[in-house]
């Protein structure tokens, strides 16, 4: 496989993602990395503008579009995963560990976990 197809392999997961929790995320790519942002809340939490959940005082006025929520996210072209991945659940104001394991025409699967915990999502692209 060429570098070039390696490239464009771990770039598929780049674009828009509807969440379960009804946020919407845009994945991109900076320096090697994969990071993902709130682009849209659709009523999220009933009408949750602000990141209220934060367990850092200092942070719950800031606005939850724009938010990075998703960090560290590294392309394992062993796996064909998306692996060591972070996420901060804004509802809950907790951070997870985050893998992407299967990527389709119209959605993927990820899987997060936090401790002995984890669970598998669906998110749809948009």
């Amino acid at each position: 496989m060429t570098s070039y197809n390696f490239a464009q392999q771990a770039d598929e997961i780049i674009g828009n993602y509807h969440l379960p929790n009804d946020l919407d995320i845009e994945i991109f790519k900076d320096n090697g990395k994969y990071l993902g942002k709130i682009i849209a809340l659709n009523g999220f939490e009933d009408g949750q503008t602000n990141d209220i959940n934060n367990p850092d005082n200092s942070k719950q006025n800031d606005l939850l579009i724009g938010k990075i929520i998703i960090t560290n996210l590294e392309y394992d072209k062993e796996e064909k995963q998306w692996l060591n991945g972070k996420m901060y659940g804004p509802e809950k104001g907790m951070i997870f560990n985050l893998k992407i394991t299967e990527i389709h025409q119209n959605e993927i699967e990820i899987v997060g976990s936090k401790y002995l915990f984890w669970k598998t999502m669906t998110w749809i692209r948009i």
